[in-house]
C-alpha cells in the first residue's frame, strides 16, 4: 500500500490563544510607554534655521550648503583611499609605524625553522632606525628536539639576544564572563614557559635606559606574535586563532606603568622567495594561495621516510601518490569515493603552518654573520641587557619544556633567510608584474593551443594519443561498420552523432 503524503502543519490558531498573544503585546507596549514617561522624553532638537529678519540670509544659507558640500567629499575621498590601498600596503604601513613607536623590538622565530622565520629587510629598517634593540624570541620550543633547540640557541646568541618561550594555549578572555566552577591547574603543554626570563630581560633594559619603553613585536604569520603578548599579559588581550594574518593593525597592550607591548601584522613575503619559503610564510587572507602547489613544495624538503611514518601512509615517489594514500587515511573523498586530493594537500598546509606538528632544522655548520650586520652593530645590540641572568633563564626554560623525542620529529630543509617587502613602492610595482605575467601565461597559453590545433589538422601517427582521443577516433570506424546494416531512415541520424563525436574530439584536444 502506498504511504499517503504528510500535510505540512497549518499555521492557524485558536482565536483563544491569538487573543491572548495581542494582550500581551498590547501590555508589553504600555510598559514601555510608561518606562518613558518616567524617564522624560528626549526629542532631537530640530535645526531652527536662519530667521527670515536675519541680515545676509541667502549668503549664510549657501555658505552652509558649501560647507556641507566638502565635508561630504572629504569623507568621500577619505573613503576611495582606503579602498584602494591594497591590504599589503596598510600591512607595511603598520609595521612602519610599530618599528617607528619601538625602543625594544621583539622579532618571533618559530623553532622549528628559525632562520625562514628572519626578514632581512626588516632587521636592517631596525638597525638605520637608530637607538632600537633587537631581541630574538624562539617560540614553540616545544615543538623541536631538545638537543636541536640548544644547538639553535648557540647559534643565534652570537649574534642578537635570544629568549626561549613557549607561549601558552589555554588563557581566560576577560571580556567574557563565564561561570566556573571549578579552577583546574593547568598543563605542562599549556602553561607558559620563557615569560619571566623575557620580562626581567625587558625590565632590567628600562632600568638602565631610565625611561618608559615600547616594545614592539613583529613577525612572519603563524609565529605566534599575539600568543607572546597574551602570556606576558596572561589574559588573551589579543586575537588569536588558526588562520594566518589575523592582527591587521597595531594594537599597544600596557603590560606595566613603564613597559608596553605593541602588536603588529605580520610581515609581507617578497614574490622572489623560493617555492617552500612561500607556502610557509604566505597568509592566504593576502596572498592567494593554492593548497596543492603548496602542500608539494614544503613535502619536497622533508624527510620522505620520516613523514611515511609520522602520516602512517605508504612509500610514495612523487607528491601525487602521497596525498592520494593521506586522503585514504584520513577519510578525505570526493563524490562518487575517489580521494579528494585538494582537501588532502589543504590538510597538510594547515598543519605544517599551524602550532602542532613537529618538526626541525638543522642550524648551520659555521656562524657567518648576516650582511647586514657586523661586530660594532652586534656589540651595540648587546649593550643594555644582562646577557648572564638571560643564559640562566634560558637554561631553565629548556628544563621545564617537555620536548619531542628526536625518532618521532621530522627533519625538514630550510631554505634560509626570508625575503619580505616593507615599502609600498615595492608592492605597488609587483601589481604591474603581476598582470604582465598573468598576461604571458595567456599568451603562452594560446600559443599551445594554435600549436595543437596545427597537429590536429596534419595526419601524424606517430603521436601519441590519450586514451580518450582513441575513444573519439575508433567512433567513425565503428559507424562506418554500422551504416552497411542499418535501414536508410536511420542513416541521417547516425551521421548526426557522427559529427557529434567529431566536435568534441576537437575540442578535448
Amino acid at each position: 500500500m502506498k504511504r499517503p503524503k504528510l500535510k505540512k502543519a497549518s499555521k492557524r490558531m485558536t482565536c483563544h490563544k491569538r487573543y491572548k498573544i495581542q494582550k500581551k503585546v498590547r501590555e508589553h507596549h504600555r510598559k514601555l510607554r510608561k518606562e518613558a514617561k518616567k524617564r522624560g522624553r528626549k526629542k532631537p532638537r530640530k535645526d531652527p534655521g536662519v530667521p527670515n529678519s536675519a541680515p545676509f540670509k541667502e549668503a549664510l544659507l549657501r555658505e552652509a550648503e558649501l560647507r556641507k558640500q566638502q565635508e561630504s567629499g572629504q569623507r568621500k575621498a577619505k573613503k576611495a583611499k582606503t579602498s584602494k590601498q591594497s591590504p599589503k600596503m596598510l600591512h607595511c604601513q603598520e609595521l612602519k609605524k610599530v618599528i617607528e613607536a619601538s625602543d625594544v623590538v621583539l622579532e618571533v622565530l618559530d623553532a622549528r625553522d628559525p632562520l625562514g622565520c628572519r626578514c632581512p629587510q626588516v632587521e636592517e629598517a631596525i638597525i638605520r632606525g637608530g637607538q632600537k634593540k633587537l631581541v630574538l624570541v624562539l617560540n614553540k620550543s616545544d615543538l623541536v628536539p631538545k638537543e636541536n633547540l640548544e644547538n639553535w640557541l648557540s647559534y643565534l646568541k652570537k649574534e642578537l639576544p635570544t629568549v626561549v618561550f613557549k607561549a601558552s594555549t589555554q588563557l581566560k578572555d576577560k571580556r567574557k564572563r563565564i561561570k566556573v566552577k571549578k579552577k583546574a591547574a593547568p598543563s605542562k603543554s599549556e602553561a607558559c614557559v620563557g615569560k619571566e626570563g623575557l620580562w626581567k630581560l625587558l625590565e632590567g633594559f628600562q632600568k638602565t635606559s631610565g625611561k618608559a619603553i615600547h616594545v614592539g613585536v613583529i613577525g612572519f604569520p603563524n609565529v605566534g606574535k599575539s600568543s607572546v603578548i597574551n602570556s606576558l599579559k596572561q589574559e588573551q588581550i589579543c586575537s588569536v586563532g588558526v588562520s594566518m594574518g589575523l592582527t591587521r593593525c597595531m594594537q599597544l597592550v600596557p603590560l606595566d606603568k613603564q613597559i608596553t607591548i605593541i602588536d603588529s601584522p605580520c610581515f609581507i613575503v617578497s614574490p622572489l622567495n623560493s617555492a617552500p619559503a612561500l607556502a610557509l610564510r604566505s597568509p592566504a587572507s593576502i596572498e592567494e594561495v593554492k593548497p596543492l602547489e603548496a602542500a608539494s613544495a614544503i613535502l619536497s624538503q622533508a624527510d620522505a621516510q620520516q613523514v611515511v611514518l609520522k602520516f602512517t601512509v605508504p612509500v610514495f615517489t612523487n607528491s601525487l601518490e602521497f596525498f592520494t594514500s593521506f586522503a585514504q587515511r584520513r577519510g578525505l573523498h570526493q563524490k562518487g569515493g575517489s580521494p579528494n586530493v585538494e582537501r588532502a594537500a589543504r590538510v597538510l598546509w594547515s598543519e605544517w603552518t599551524g602550532a602542532f606538528l613537529v618538526y626541525y632544522c638543522h642550524p648551520p655548520a659555521s656562524w657567518t654573520p648576516p650582511p647586514h650586520f657586523n661586530e660594532s652593530i652586534v656589540t651595540d645590540m648587546k649593550w643594555g641587557f644582562d646577557l648572564e641572568e638571560l643564559e640562566k633563564n634560558n637554561a631553565h626554560s629548556i628544563q621545564a619544556i617537555k620536548s619531542p623525542h628526536l625518532a618521532s620529529s621530522i627533519l625538514f630543509q630550510s631554505s634560509g633567510l626570508t625575503n619580505g617587502v616593507i615599502e609600498e613602492q615595492d608592492i605597488s610595482e609587483e601589481l604591474p608584474k603581476q598582470k604582465k605575467q598573468k598576461q604571458e601565461q595567456e599568451e603562452s597559453y594560446e600559443d599551445v593551443k594554435t600549436d595543437q590545433g596545427i597537429v590536429e589538422e596534419g595526419d601524424d601517427e606517430s603521436l601519441d594519443m590519450s586514451p580518450a582521443e582513441e575513444a573519439c577516433e575508433a567512433l567513425p570506424e565503428k559507424s562506418q561498420a554500422d551504416k552497411q546494416s542499418a535501414p536508410s531512415f536511420v542513416l541521417d541520424k547516425m551521421t548526426e552523432e557522427e559529427d557529434d563525436a567529431y566536435d568534441f574530439s576537437t575540442d578535448y584536444v
